[in-house]
């Protein structure tokens, strides 16, 4: 797999999160593309507010399950589950942050991480449909390009057997014709 075909997979898995926080009522929900500098860490945060720790726990549930049922990604490691407050999944080509209000207001990642380029879910999917898009046309383009091969000609053949069969029966009523006349 090239890296721009990685990168598109890292932005579908993500964009599937995002719509896991739209589902489950998550508040303000913002995609962060880190900037290269900061790619070794990860390519994206996904961050999203929830009113209580029962419902930050049911969002990190959901994306969780979500993600490991419909493409079989699993998170490197997942924490703050218990508490609710801040719970982190780590999918080492992304992370996702699911916060209680306050405690997003007093962390502010989105200031710490002020050369990341924010992207709310529809302006990502909307740049997702139109990579995807382009990676579309461009392969059309290629199967087109490619010289088609010539049809395989079939000829069909009478079946020998049954001539055959019917030249020996004919030969039969013959020979027993003659045997009649002497």
């Amino acid at each position: 797999m090239t890296t721009t075909e990685a990168r598109q997979q890292i932005r579908i898995l993500v964009q599937a999160a995002a719509q896991v926080c739209e589902d489950k009522k998550g508040q303000d929900t913002r995609i962060l593309e880190l900037d290269p500098i900061d790619a070794g860490l990860s390519d994206f945060f996904l961050v999203t507010s929830a009113t209580n720790d029962r419902q930050a726990i049911a969002i990190a549930d959901e994306i969780e399950h979500r993600l490991k049922k419909e493409f079989g990604v699993f998170p490197n490691s997942v924490e703050g589950r218990r508490h609710g407050e801040w719970i982190l999944l780590d999918y080492v080509d992304f992370v996702i942050h699911v916060f209680l209000a306050q405690r997003r207001a007093f962390y502010d990642i989105e200031r710490l991480r002020k050369s990341a380029r924010p992207l709310t879910p529809a302006e990502f999917d909307a740049e997702l449909k139109a990579a995807l898009a382009a990676r579309t046309l461009a392969a059309r383009s290629k199967a087109a390009a490619k010289p088609k091969p010539a049809a395989k000609k079939v000829v069909r053949k009478a079946p020998a057997k049954k001539a055959a069969v019917k030249r020996t029966a004919i030969d039969k009523t013959a020979i027993k014709r003659a045997a009649a006349k002497k």
